[in-house]
């Protein structure tokens, strides 16, 4: 098997994986969502798993399968955007950002469950590739990103949203995620471009 075969197949399995993964917390039901879920006072008290565990468990199966359905959507348009490294990166930069604005910035916020704040990460990410190929749907696409978060931030969530997940949606979620996706993709496109400047010039 080629290298090429091997870079193909995985990334192919990791977001298979986390797939699997994320229906499998499903199947826990309400006790693993209790478990897993972020919660100030339990992160507090050193439950720090919840920082990670909180973004792939959901309300319910109809949350669940729209998440999943935006994650497969998002990943089948950008996932030859990044290599997979950059993307394990870019993931662990929206969740992160989501995190520290949960803790410093929402302190009135009880939980949060959902993939949702990262998909937004993932998706602008994306568009910033695009972007940063000269790409004109990368332009497109960052300003659809760009109102939505205008409109959740100023409006409310999305019409049927909410009705759709069955629950609250934390728009400032969306907020956090997208700008920690959006910051790592741009400075690893940046870095990326330094570094074969830099070649050139040896």
């Amino acid at each position: 098997m080629g290298l090429r075969s091997v870079r193909l197949n995985a990334r192919l399995l990791a977001p298979a994986g986390l797939c699997l993964l994320v229906i499998l917390l499903g199947l826990g039901g309400e006790e693993t969502r209790l478990a897993l879920r972020y919660e100030r006072g339990a992160i507090v008290a050193a439950e720090y798993w919840r920082l990670m565990s909180a973004h792939l468990v959901h309300l319910g199966w109809s949350h669940l399968l729209l998440n999943l359905a935006g994650f497969v959507m998002v990943w089948v348009l950008f996932s030859q955007a990044f290599s997979l490294m950059a993307w394990v990166v870019i993931t662990l930069a929206s969740v992160l950002a989501m995190d520290v604005g949960f803790f410093f910035f929402d302190p009135e916020l009880r939980w949060y469950v959902g993939l949702s704040g990262l998909l937004h990460g993932l998706f602008m990410a994306g568009a910033a590739s695009e972007m940063w190929r000269g790409l004109r749907e990368g332009y497109l696409l960052f300003a659809f990103g760009i109102a939505k978060l205008l409109w959740e931030q100023t409006v409310g969530p999305v019409p049927l949203t909410q009705e759709t997940s069955g629950g609250p949606v934390i728009v400032n979620a969306h907020l956090y995620g997208a700008i920690g996706g959006f910051a790592a993709a741009a400075t690893l496109l940046f870095f990326s471009r330094y570094n074969r400047r830099s070649r050139r010039h040896k």
